[in-house]
């Protein structure tokens, strides 16, 4: 299948953005030795792209909740089919279509990007003043020479790390420039890449499931430990745009995330700390204590009050028991009134 729908698409896109830059008076003559029309020119195709992806983007968050929030679910069926791989297949993705989820969107942004991402480096690696097909894919003599003779701090954007004698040469760039040029453009390609992984892990929680966990913190350490390599064999003009997307990237996904948290910040920030209604306690735990508890332990305040004498003996109401006036006394063994007359 031909790419060259793809690389007539990123070079329109491209020249585009050059020639609105030199229209509004950024100046073609490098300045700092960078031709910053150039360098506008490659930070606004991940603009645009970023653009277009954005619904997709969207899409991929909202799948990505729904396929947490399907997780009890996944593991009842692990459970439930344990031993069963193809069994268990089958009623997940059953689960999957019944709730309209799907797994594999999480993955769709970065596929699409990964076009782009061959095609600019095609076109870029194409800017060499031995070039024949100067006029390739729209371009015009004049821009195809401007921007083969483009830099970054007078690093040539076709120019890479890796870049032989005779490629630097025929670009009349200096081997060490571009060495610190793009060996700081990699790691800072490299820091980026694992900030936006990292932000990602974090904000919507390490995966329970061992694949996914696995699949995590390969996205999270090896996709940047292989770009200390492969980065070596990028030009310059694609690790800016690396870098450059991994920046909208951090952006996004924070403006998302807040819009659309994933279920335990929501409920984090809902502010809710009280135990649903019916679940019991957990072993140990201790509940409220009234006041007469907290006396027992140290009072209401921190004094331990006096123990109060246990009574042996009811307790008599002597306003009960008292003669009422008028009244003749009684005798209190016998219970009979004495006789009038004293005994003799």
């Amino acid at each position: 299948m031909s790419l060259d729908w793809i690389y007539y698409a990123i070079s329109w896109i491209l020249l585009r953005w050059h020639g609105l830059w030199e229209a509004i008076g950024i100046p073609s003559t490098p300045v700092l030795g960078t031709n910053w029309a150039w360098i506008l020119a490659i930070v606004f195709l991940v603009v645009t792209l970023r653009i277009i992806l954005f619904p997709v983007f969207v899409k991929q968050i909202k799948s990505q909740r729904a396929m947490q929030a399907l997780q009890p679910k996944v593991k009842e069926l692990q459970e439930k089919h344990k031993g069963d791989r193809e069994t268990l297949q089958k009623e997940m993705m059953e689960l999957y279509k019944v709730e309209k989820a799907n797994p594999l969107m999480g993955c769709l942004p970065m596929f699409l990007q990964i076009p782009v991402f061959l095609g600019l480096f095609h076109v870029l690696r194409r800017l060499s003043p031995d070039n024949t097909q100067k006029t390739l894919y729209g371009w015009t003599v004049e821009q195809f020479d401007s921007a083969t003779h483009a830099a970054l701090f007078t690093a040539p954007l076709p120019s890479k790390f890796g870049s032989s004698p005779a490629e630097l040469a025929a670009l009349g760039a200096n081997g060490t420039t571009v060495k610190i040029v793009a060996g700081i453009l990699v790691l800072i390609m490299m820091a980026t890449t694992y900030l936006t992984s990292r932000q990602m892990i974090l904000k919507t929680g390490w995966a329970e499931d061992p694949q996914q966990k696995m699949i995590q913190r390969l996205m999270l350490y090896g996709i940047p430990l292989s770009l200390l390599v492969s980065g070596a064999l990028f030009p310059i003009g694609v690790v800016i745009y690396w870098v450059t997307n991994n920046l909208f990237s951090l952006a996004q996904q924070q403006w998302v995330l807040r819009k659309f948290p994933p279920p335990q910040m929501a409920n984090s920030k809902s502010g809710s700390t009280t135990r649903p209604s019916g679940s019991a306690a957990k072993p140990g735990a201790k509940g409220p204590k009234s006041p007469i508890q907290s006396g027992r332990t140290g009072g209401l305040f921190g004094r331990k009050p006096a123990a109060e004498p246990e009574s042996k003996s009811p307790v008599v109401d002597t306003k009960a028991l008292a003669p009422k006036p008028g009244a003749k006394p009684v005798n209190p063994k016998k219970g009979a009134r004495p006789a009038n007359k004293p005994q003799g």
